[in-house]
């Protein structure tokens, strides 16, 4: 069944996704002590492939539009879509690492913050504040509130601590397709877009930026960055609305989903 062209999942839907979401969100967990100053993003990227591969499930971004990584690893101003390569992590370098995985047919995706050797006070500010922005939207989604109410409660966070949401890039439906709808902002009015209804699966992900909001996308076609070369931060959950709220699918099994390992 679909409403507003959003699919309305069921009992047996939201036991794939959690299944899903775990792993995604594990191998997150194991990540985690493989990020630090001389490592590079591409063995980040192998590590996180065999991850998926030894789970017996499919990474959902290998092939994706002729993209060739188990994860996308987004350093400093890189809002989104980074490439794993060999250039290697500096002191206090921040990073996104960004994980779809397959399995049994459901997709898990997630993403959050990590950081090479020492945080800024800077940068820890930017990570605090995106975190708690998509805290936020979660708190947001329930029936009968809507999809401007998501938007515009992280809107409304991330502004009053002065940092600007990216409008170029949005969460999305998800299931046992990658991408579905809702297109999912993370800013707007209260009241507006498709109102939310149990059963609804979704990421929020919320781009967060210490200067203006604009991005470009480099010549590969995939890297997107500030305009402004300002740092960037991002969290990510899949969640699917239940009766009374949302159940998310991707939590930390490690309780390790914040860099500080603080939920």
């Amino acid at each position: 069944m679909t409403r507003e062209g959003i699919r309305i999942h069921d009992a047996a839907d939201f036991a794939g996704m959690r299944h899903a979401g775990e792993l995604a969100a594990r191998i997150l967990d194991e990540v985690a002590e493989h990020v630090f100053v001389g490592q590079t993003t591409a063995a980040l990227d192998d590590f996180i492939q065999a991850r998926v591969e030894a789970a017996g499930a499919t990474s959902a971004t290998i092939g994706y539009k002729g993209y060739q990584h188990a994860s996308c690893i987004s350093v400093n101003h890189v809002v989104c879509h980074g490439i794993p390569g060999e250039k290697m992590l500096k002191e206090g370098d921040i990073l996104n690492i960004d994980v779809t995985v397959i399995v049994d047919g459901w997709f898990g995706d997630t993403s959050r913050m990590y950081v090479a050797g020492k945080l800024s006070r800077k940068a820890e500010r930017l990570i605090q504040v995106t975190h708690d922005a998509l805290f936020k939207g979660i708190e947001a989604a329930r029936p009968g509130n809507t999809f401007g109410d998501i938007g515009h409660a992280i809107q409304t966070f991330v502004e009053a601590n002065r940092m600007s949401v990216v409008r170029d890039f949005c969460g999305h439906g998800l299931g046992r397709v990658f991408h579905a709808p809702p297109n999912v902002l993370h800013y707007g009015r209260p009241g507006t877009g498709p109102r939310l209804e149990e059963g609804m699966f979704f990421t929020i992900e919320p781009m967060v930026n210490l200067g203006r909001p604009e991005t470009k996308v480099l010549a590969d076609d995939w890297t997107a960055v500030t305009r402004d070369k300002s740092l960037s931060a991002q969290f990510e959950h899949s969640i699917g609305v239940t009766s009374d709220g949302c159940e998310v699918f991707t939590l930390s099994p490690a309780g390790l989903f914040h860099p500080t390992y603080t939920d």
